[in-house]
């Protein structure tokens, strides 16, 4: 069965549904009140001319499951599940995990210990916490082995030993481990006191430790009466500090805000406990809504070769458009290929693929949401939690607050409250949380702009160019004995690597080994093209060669007449500049140099981008070889298989296990005789080698 066909065999209930690619793997996680109404939604022209990765997502997938549960609620809570034990590529995933800690108190051992954990068990211990800021955990057990002389070491307590260690003899344990220093009822005595100090039962606590001090000092023990003093006077600083946190009698919250900017994102939350913040936590996420432009061989400008080069990985964010409902699909509608909107053709250029949803063939920039962000980012943050603040505040509003704070309320058994406010306090808060994380995005991602433009300048200096360069385009020529040459380019830009404006060629008029005949090609491709649409020039082209390579690129922009182009290239090895116009006295840098090391990183980039292509390119060419013997596919169609699915063994995985996988590429008679190819060539080499004789 097909993947439009399994659509119409969903379920009008609330579950989750699980996109797969050709390999099995999970590569979304999504929740839905109607399974086949959200699931629909995504094949319509509507929802993916509008989000690029959506686009993406449908063109990987070639499989779905989904998994039934009683309402919404469940769903949310099985959907937060799912992204952390699947971590699928295209949700949204939080990447700093951070924990705060808690205080365990073991009651079910023999004798108790206290320590600092981050984990929650149902194992008979007590919890106490979370505390703000981490480290107050920490020091709160450190004083509870000091003032109250419960064990820090690792030792088993669970059984006695011969002699106690170092611990006891200074007067810093009771020393449990060994049969006979302290009794049980003792030993409890004081674990009890430790839970009614970790519980806040403080005046209770001060009661016992009076009345016992007393009785120590009536019985001359005043080693043991001056104990209790101490921890009699830990207990008051303890509580005197309380009262000044809980001065203000405001609820516990947690204010989020966040900066969004060059497709990178910093979120800040601030946990305000009794009105006043006792701590904040950092989140940034880079290259949000990048994706792989290789995934989809249809992003290409009018040269073919030239495809947008976005080698990052494929980082989560994906979401249907909220506001769109896809419409209802009828119980007796036949399940026939004639879905009307649903299966339009995929349409690129003149080249129709049957089966597939309309989707635009323009490159659309994807936009950041940030209702879709949130609404992620606070399932994953809260809903494995044992402890929530009852107000949660946040920037934006978003589809699923509502249904969030309800699971929220109905696990921990008291209101919570998940507001975004519009005005007032409230509003102001959010708005100060907003601020702070714009300093902490301009820490972490500006941090470096003054040695950017250092760097700049250097360059100009040392490669006497008349400005700063703002931009430097490299290019470099791969290829195996002239074999599949091709061409990169990547982009240095205000101080980092552009991705996204990398380009990568085939030379198609020059054949043989002629590394000065491709470069000149290239050079004049590219740059005749920027003259024609108008489009401003680098500051800087560099050639990845020596003088060769540099009087090549030269005579390219002579003949489209940019005869003022700064252009300049690095001999390998000798790792000497020329500069055009200046080859007899090339620029010689010390091995140390910044500025070599920055153009070493840029040549080094560019030779990586053209072997990775060329390697693609020599790969799909051997890739073909072997699907030339199947009949009725041609040229074409191998190559939307072998970059639908990656390999011919996943088109073989596809063919065996899932053959209607392939009608998302081809129609069905040719996914037919891909299927029996594959059973031939498999039922072949199962066969023995020689006739076996009886």
């Amino acid at each position: 069965m097909d993947l439009l066909a399994k659509i119409r065999t969903l379920p009008t209930g609330a579950g989750c549904y699980l996109y797969k690619n050709a390999e099995g793997e999970v590569i979304y996680v999504g929740k839905a009140k109607n399974l086949r109404a959200r699931v629909r939604s995504y094949f319509l022209a509507a929802t993916q001319a509008n989000n690029a990765k959506t686009g993406s997502l449908m063109r990987e997938a070639v499989d779905i499951e989904y998994i039934l549960v009683a309402n919404e609620r469940e769903a949310l809570a099985l959907e937060n599940n799912l992204i952390k034990q699947r971590k699928p590529r295209f949700n949204i995933l939080l990447r700093d995990d951070k924990t705060y800690p808690y205080i365990k108190l073991t009651l079910t051992d023999r004798h108790p210990k206290v320590f600092v954990t981050r984990r929650l068990r149902k194992d008979g211990g007590a919890y106490f916490g979370p505390y703000f800021p981490g480290n107050l955990a920490h020091r709160l057990v450190d004083v509870i082995h000091r003032s109250f002389l419960i064990p820090s070491c690792k030792v088993d307590l669970n059984r006695y030993h011969p002699r106690a260690c170092l611990q006891y003899y200074i007067k810093r344990c009771l020393g449990p481990c060994v049969e006979g220093l302290i009794s049980q009822e003792d030993y409890r005595q004081a674990i009890r006191d430790v839970q009614l100090f970790l519980e806040g039962k403080s005046s209770e606590l001060e009661a016992r430790l009076t009345a016992r001090m007393e009785q120590a000092a009536e019985n001359m023990q005043f080693e043991l009466a001056a104990r209790l003093r101490d921890q009699l006077i830990t207990v008051s600083q303890a509580q005197d500090r309380q009262r000044i946190h809980s001065t203000d009698e405001s609820e516990d919250a947690d204010v989020f805000g966040f900066h969004f900017e060059n497709d990178m994102l910093a979120v800040n939350l601030f946990h305000m406990r009794g009105g006043k913040i006792v701590d904040r936590r950092d989140m940034f996420w880079e290259d949000l809504w990048e994706f792989e432009a290789a995934s989809n061989p249809y992003l290409t400008d009018d040269d073919s070769s030239e495809t947008a080069a976005l080698e990052a990985e494929a980082v989560p964010g994906l979401e249907p458009n909220p506001a769109f409902t896809a419409p209802e699909i009828d119980q007796d509608e036949p399940a026939s290929d004639e879905l009307g909107g649903l299966t339009e053709p995929f349409n690129i250029g003149d080249s129709p693929i049957p089966g597939i949803p309309h989707i635009a063939a323009q490159r659309t920039e994807p936009i950041f949401s940030a209702p879709v962000f949130f609404s992620a980012l606070l399932k994953q943050l809260y809903l494995d939690q044992s402890y929530v603040p009852k107000h949660i505040y946040v920037p934006v509003d978003f589809p699923d607050r509502q249904l969030l704070a309800d699971a929220l309320r109905e696990k921990l058994g008291h209101k919570i409250e998940i507001a975004a406010p519009q005005r007032g306090d409230k509003r102001s808060l959010v708005d100060l949380v907003c601020q702070n994380a714009k300093q902490s995005y301009d820490q972490r991602f500006r941090v470096l702009a003054p040695s950017i433009r250092n760097m700049q300048e250097a360059l100009q200096d040392a490669l006497t160019l008349a400005d700063p360069p703002e931009r430097i385009e490299c290019f470099d020529i791969s290829h195996i004995q002239g074999a599949e040459t091709v061409a990169s380019m990547v982009v240095w830009e205000k101080g980092a690597m552009k991705k996204s404006d990398y380009r990568k060629f085939q030379v198609k008029t020059v054949t043989g080994v002629d590394d000065f005949a491709s470069m000149r090609e290239i050079i004049h491709r590219r740059y005749k093209k920027l003259q024609d649409d108008n489009k401003p020039l680098p500051s800087l082209i560099l050639i990845d060669g020596g003088l060769g390579q540099l009087h090549a690129a030269a005579d390219a922009l002579t003949e489209i007449g940019l005869t003022t182009q700064p252009l300049a290239s690095i001999a390998k090895r000798e790792e000497i500049i020329y500069v055009h116009g200046q080859e007899d006295d090339p620029v010689i840098l010390d091995r140390r140099s910044p500025v070599l090391h920055v153009i070493q990183k840029i040549r080094d980039e560019s030779h990586r981008f053209a072997v990775t292509y060329h390697r693609k390119r020599r790969q799909m060419r051997d890739r073909e070889s072997e699907l030339d013997d199947i009949p009725g596919v041609g040229a074409i169609t191998r190559q939307r298989l072998l970059e639908h699915f990656g390999s011919v063994r996943a088109l073989k995985q596809a063919a065996e296990k899932n053959p209607d996988s392939l009608t998302a590429i081809v129609n069905k008679a040719a996914a037919e005789k891909i299927r029996l190819y594959f059973a031939e060539a498999s039922a072949e080499s199962d066969a023995p080698a020689f006739p076996i004789l009886s």
